[in-house]
Order: structure tokens, then C-alpha cells, then sequence
């Protein structure tokens, strides 16, 4: 892979994901064959968190250690970013003591700077603006699902978050199409629409669930309040009236369609309890995807 960090998938060539995506396949079929491996050995990842996740921490540190390498937890209260040090003054001394470094962050501008003055690679384990890891393990169970990309559709229903905006960058370098559906006022970043356009990607934007979910061969969906959002959580709920993944609007995409959801999941808001455990849901398989995924990134960018 060209690139040193892994910030955006909008940084990556579609050549970079496939590599990605077959790697992570290959790790994924040796670790259920009981292969082990020492690529890391000796090899140490710091994982920063600003905000706490299940699946990232426990994905990341036992991907790292199943790879032969080590991981260590800095949460909020180890190393409070910008406040009792500079993300400069961080950066530079964990690249004195470990080989990569994963942040789970609040701001777009944190992770960034922190590739900017790291001397070893940096992992984007989720910002406001982006969610790459998330988007490749995506990607991974849609391909292991499909055994394609072309032709197909992805459609997003819920807000134009970091997760969407991590989804138009990887269908667009993968040739899927993308589709979201979102209340008005919460559409996706438009630059970000509008870059995947330009690379020739299909990209449609609708405020009705429905004319998003038609036809589509992946339902995907993602809580309507964030982490650091609870303060909207009263006016979201009401805004997203109408967009929960349930039967009914399962039965309108193709009959064949996978049903997504990056977790965790607030069940009968985004996402009825139905659908997410009906014959089309992979979000398990997806939520296991998120390791393997990243064992891929981390071979790339660490051994």
C-alpha cells in the first residue's frame, strides 16, 4: 500500500482496498484454520480513545495479538489530547516507543495532526468526519456476501455521519453504487459527495427511506445519535421518524439484500429487532469483519 497512515479510504486507491480486502480474506481463513502468526512480533500498537467502544478495542487488540504483536490501551484519562500536551508533543514521543498508533477520536483535525507529526503509521479508529475501518470491514462483508462489488447497490438509510461518509468513499473506489436516505438538514457532507462524483461513482442522495431502499442489494444503517450527540438525542428521534430499518422497509429492496449495522444497535429506533436478526442480516459477520479488517491494515502498514 502507498500510503503511510490510514486516515480516509478517500486517501487510498481502489488498487490499496483490494489489497486490503484480500489480505484481511487470507488472515480470516487461516485464523478459522488455526494458523497463527509473528509478522508483528516485537511490533507494539498504542491505541488512543477518546471515546470508549467495544468492538475497536477488543478488535484491535486482539487482531494485534494475533498477529504476534502487542497492544496498549491509553483511554480518556491516560493521555487527555491537547490539553495537558500538545497532539504535536504525543505524537512525537509514542513514535520514540511504539511502531503504530490507532485513535478512537472526537475531531476530524485530531487524527490528522497526529499523522502529520507521527513517524509511524497512523490509524483512523473513527473521527466526526470519518470511519474507514468500519467502511473496510463493510466492504469485506459485502464482498464475502456478493463475491462482488459491480452492480450493486448500497443504500444508507439514517444520518449523513462519519460512517456514510466513510461508505461513498469505498463504494466509489470499489464501483458500487451508494444511496442514502436522510431527513433534511442531515444530508452527508457535500465536498465528500461530490468528490466520489467526480471519480465517476454513483451517488444519490434522498429524503425518503423508501426510494433509497428499493431495489437495493445492502440495507445499511447507524444509530441517529452519535456518541457526543445525547444533547440532540430528543430532536434526532423526531426528525428520523419514519426511517427505522424494519420488515417493511426490508421488502423493498432485492430479496437476496444484506441487511448492515455498524453497532451498537438501539433496537426499534434505527433498526427494528426483527430485521436485524431476519435471514439477511450479516451485522455480526460484520461486527467479526472489524478485526479481520483491521489485522489487514495493521500487516500492511506494521510488518
Amino acid at each position: 500500500m502507498k500510503a503511510k497512515h490510514l486516515i480516509s479510504l478517500a486517501d487510498l486507491s481502489s488498487e490499496d482496498i483490494f489489497e486490503i480486502l484480500e489480505t484481511a480474506r487470507n488472515l480470516k481463513l487461516e485464523a478459522k484454520a488455526g494458523i497463527r502468526h509473528t509478522m508483528l512480533a516485537g511490533k507494539t500498537l498504542a491505541m488512543i480513545f477518546q471515546k470508549p467502544s467495544l468492538r475497536t478495542r477488543v478488535s484491535f487488540e486482539t487482531g494485534t495479538w494475533k498477529l504476534g504483536g502487542h497492544a496498549i490501551y491509553l483511554g480518556p484519562n491516560d493521555i487527555k489530547l491537547g490539553q495537558r500536551e500538545t497532539t504535536e508533543d504525543i505524537a512525537l514521543n509514542l513514535s520514540r516507543y511504539v511502531d503504530c498508533i490507532m485513535a478512537r477520536v472526537f475531531e476530524h483535525k485530531t487524527v490528522k495532526a497526529l499523522a502529520e507529526n507521527a513517524a509511524v503509521p497512523v490509524i483512523n479508529g473513527l473521527c466526526d468526519r470519518y470511519h474507514p475501518c468500519q467502511g473496510l470491514a463493510d466492504l469485506l462483508t459485502v464482498w464475502e456476501k456478493k463475491r462482488k462489488f459491480e452492480g450493486l447497490t448500497l443504500a444508507f438509510i439514517g444520518d449523513g455521519n462519519n460512517v456514510a461518509h466513510s461508505l461513498i468513499n469505498g463504494c466509489a473506489k470499489v464501483g458500487m453504487d451508494f444511496r442514502i436516505a436522510c431527513p433534511e438538514g442531515f444530508e452527508p457532507n457535500d465536498s465528500i459527495v461530490q468528490a466520489a462524483r467526480a471519480l465517476g461513482a454513483s451517488v444519490e442522495v434522498f429524503n425518503d427511506p423508501k426510494n433509497a431502499a428499493r431495489g437495493a442489494d445492502v440495507l445499511y444503517t447507524d444509530v441517529w445519535v452519535s456518541m457526543g450527540q445525547e444533547s440532540q438525542a430528543s430532536s434526532k428521534q423526531h426528525a428520523f421518524d419514519g426511517f427505522t430499518v424494519d420488515a417493511g422497509l426490508v421488502s423493498l429492496a432485492d430479496p437476496n439484500a444484506i441487511i448492515l449495522h455498524c453497532l451498537p444497535a438501539h433496537y426499534d429506533e434505527e433498526i427494528s429487532y426483527e430485521a436485524s436478526r431476519s435471514t439477511g442480516s450479516a451485522i455480526f459477520d460484520q461486527a467479526e469483519n472489524r478485526m479481520h479488517a483491521q489485522n489487514a491494515v495493521l500487516a500492511t502498514l506494521m510488518a
